[in-house]
């Protein structure tokens, strides 16, 4: 599903029933998640403010995902929110975020993220890199 893009910011909504526009507030983190990814730096070892500790079984298996696709990772441009989607799933969200290469644009890649709240903002897991 596309999305177009909005003049007004997209606020964080709890929907089980649909995919919605990635919440405008989550966006400076994803970015740095996947900056991180074009640097090889799959482990996050310099850390992400909100951003969970990536496992180095997730960092190694999202880097031979990488490698095996075989096309260089680029940072997000402000296209990939128009078709980046996340669902309520009752206590977090899970987060499907368009990646994109150098040679294709939008790629058949995708991170795979679990948002949830905490005390003081959200809470981002690094779940996958992988083609749905």
């Amino acid at each position: 599903m596309t999305y177009k893009k909005q003049d007004s910011q997209v606020p964080v909504l709890r929907d089980a029933d649909s995919e919605r526009p990635i919440p405008s507030a989550w966006r400076p983190v994803i970015g740095e998640i996947v900056r991180a990814f074009v640097g090889r730096d799959y482990a996050l070892s310099l850390g992400v403010p909100g951003v969970s500790p990536v496992s180095p079984d997730t960092a190694e298996h999202i880097e031979k995902y990488i490698q095996h696709y075989g096309e260089e990772l680029v940072e997000l441009p402000e296209e990939t929110w128009d078709s980046s989607v996340c669902i309520w799933m009752g206590g977090r969200w899970d987060a499907l975020i368009d990646l994109w290469t150098s040679s294709e644009g939008r790629s058949d890649l995708v991170l795979s993220l679990r948002v949830s709240e905490d005390g003081s903002g959200f809470k981002f897991d690094v779940y996958m890199v992988y083609v749905p």
